[in-house]
């Protein structure tokens, strides 16, 4: 964020990092297509009912599509949210492209520890099209922000009026204006006639501190029928850590079972279920590759963490310099 955005004490502040929310068309001489060019003010701009909300300030931190943003920008977006809150803001609208709007929300849950609400929201249809979706995001996201009953509840995303909780938010469709939802949990509430209510509360995820002080590369390798997993090979030698996107409750074919034992001998090795919704069992499948038997061989359970937030979680825990105890207790104490 530019040191020269003034952070007004009580105001919630829009940040902007571009994606489908804040696209125009191209210049003339640009490429076919919408490309990020609208500011945090344009899009408030586009929204008449925020002009007797709550007071708000501005910063672009990026101008760019969500698939561009990487793990360094949301590590440096929460610092700019600490040293925001600390000088008197009192809530956060994030807007960003949906592509990564899941794993943004579930990373900054993660990194950010303060109190003051954060909120995430983009849009599916850019401004250009009929039934944009971005205005009325950003206003019930510009609510939830300024509402008192957000504070502590970490990262939330506000979608189509609904409030989801990051740890299970997931974008569920293309194109759909309704694409987010939350599989395992539904929202933890509405916002209705401009009114926020919260259906229940929850516990907040664990944070870990920000800056990170090491390097590190975490993958998701995907379970597939048939697979004979060639893409294993030398995995130790790439990566810091990973997590494998395996069958149902926790399964892989057998045939990766010694080769998974050897890669988890070396590196944290995570075991998620690529479902999408519930959790991977402990003790309940006996064969050669199934949960008991990864896990008897130094594999670390997701727990109901779905692969993409498991690895979120890895590669926050590894680039922090936790420990491989630590990153093992940090999996089985989720709340």
């Amino acid at each position: 964020m530019s040191s020269s955005v003034a952070v007004p004490r009580g105001a919630v502040g829009v940040l902007s990092l571009g994606g489908t929310i804040a696209m125009a068309h191209a210049p003339a001489s640009g490429p076919d297509g919408v490309v990020p060019r609208l500011t945090g003010a344009d899009l408030v701009a586009a929204v008449p009912d925020l002009v007797n909300g709550p007071e708000l300030w501005f910063s672009d931190v990026r101008q760019v599509p969500g698939a561009s943003l990487g793990i360094d920008d949301i590590a440096e977006l929460a610092e700019t949210l600490h040293a925001c809150e600390a000088a008197g803001a009192a809530g956060f609208v994030v807007t960003q492209g949906t592509d990564t709007l899941e794993e943004t929300a579930a990373l900054l849950d993660l990194l950010y520890r303060g109190s003051a609400p954060l909120v995430l929201t983009g849009a599916m249809r850019n401004p250009t099209m009929a039934g944009a979706d971005g205005p009325a995001n950003l206003l019930a996201a510009v609510r939830t922000a300024a509402d008192p009953a957000a504070r502590d509840r970490g990262a939330l995303v506000v979608f189509a009026d609904q409030i989801h909780a990051a740890r299970h938010v997931r974008k569920t469709h293309s194109t759909s204006p309704g694409a987010f939802a939350s599989p395992a949990a539904g929202p933890v509430g509405h916002i209705t006639e401009g009114r926020v209510r919260f259906h229940f509360s929850f516990t907040r995820t664990r944070n870990i501190r920000v800056p990170f002080v090491r390097r590190a590369e975490v993958e998701v390798i995907p379970v597939s029928l048939g697979s004979g997993g060639v893409f294993l090979d030398g995995l130790e030698e790439r990566l810091d850590g990973a997590v494998v996107a395996a069958f149902g409750a926790g399964h892989v074919p057998a045939g990766w079972v010694t080769r998974l034992e050897e890669i988890a001998a070396r590196i944290p090795l995570v075991l998620a279920s690529r479902t999408g919704a519930g959790p991977v069992l402990s003790g309940t499948y006996g064969f050669a590759g199934s949960e008991t038997d990864l896990l008897s061989r130094g594999l670390i359970s997701a727990g109901d963490l779905d692969p993409l937030k498991a690895r979120l979680l890895l590669l926050a825990l590894l680039r922090s310099g936790t420990s491989r105890s630590a990153i093992s207790d940090a999996f089985t104490t989720l709340p």
